[in-house]
């Protein structure tokens, strides 16, 4: 467990590291407790404004009493984010929620070994979200029950035995939402064909979309069993079924994934030279 005066670091502060800082504020960590450290001058005093938490412009002696440091910059951007941070950080836990960057790149740019690798969505917006989870074998039980604490606010978490697993992750979660958004376009699409508003397509689709998820989260059936129960054959659900797979869509949406998990991989690799 996280002391309420113990310091927690956040090396950006960007819309992930705010829905963060949001869902501890509210939890009631104190803003006191919580550095930020964000170049831009705009996201920095919206962060101080909105918030109340120190927020400072580049890194400095205040990041050596944090327990944990949380990275939040742009992949991209992490080898200039980390160089001015390393000589403070190197004995805290590190969180890091930026895409591709690989722990072994975590641990050579702070000389930390303790460091743990988040995919999270952007549902933890609103504290819907997951996360999955991975922790270098450095990382203590203690260190992962910090973790949990601190990202429990933004939804559920999964830990992963292997780094690699991140990648799938990415393709399905990560990425997720927009597979939904897509599909929703659709549905909203359809309706305006239909002779439907667009207003009321969005309403029909949106809550049929929680409606589903609610019931499969709740339910002990199995998915094909519950997408049964919806379909009779000769019926109006078996026919829109029948011309989904007609086409291919379950199949093409597998591939997808898998290409999205390709192109995780790929900027794993890029970023990691």
């Amino acid at each position: 467990m996280l002391r309420p005066d113990q310091p927690i670091a956040f090396v950006g502060g960007g819309n992930m590291a705010s829905a963060i800082i949001g869902g501890l504020v509210q939890a009631g960590r104190s803003p006191a407790n919580i550095l930020v450290v964000e170049p831009d001058d705009r996201q920095r005093a919206r962060l101080q404004l909105q918030y109340g938490v120190h927020a400072r412009h580049s890194a400095d002696d205040t990041l050596l009493a944090a327990r944990l440091v949380i990275w939040a910059v742009k992949p991209q951007v992490f080898g200039d984010a980390a160089a001015p941070c390393a000589e403070f950080v190197n004995g805290a836990l590190h969180l890091s929620v930026m895409a591709g960057v690989r722990s072994t790149a975590i641990q050579t740019a702070t000389d930390a070994h303790r460091v743990v690798r988040a995919m999270p969505n952007t549902p933890a917006f609103i504290g819907r979200g997951v996360t999955g989870l991975f922790a270098t074998p450095e990382t203590s039980g203690e260190d992962r029950l910090l973790v949990e604490e601190v990202l429990a606010p933004t939804g559920a978490t999964l830990w992963l035995p292997r780094e690699a697993d991140l990648d799938a992750v990415t393709a399905l979660s990560g990425s997720g939402p927009a597979y939904v958004f897509y599909f929703i376009e659709a549905m909203v699409q359809a309706a305006g064909e239909m002779g439907l508003t667009a207003d009321q397509g969005r309403l029909l689709a949106l809550h049929t979309f929680a409606g589903a998820t609610a019931l499969a989260s709740q339910s002990t059936e199995s998915l094909s069993t519950l997408r049964d129960r919806v379909t009779s054959r000769g019926g109006t659900t078996y026919a829109a079924l029948m011309s989904l797979d007609k086409d291919a869509v379950k199949a093409s949406f597998v591939r997808a994934l898998h290409a999205a998990r390709t192109r995780a991989q790929e900027l794993g690799d890029e970023i990691g030279r």
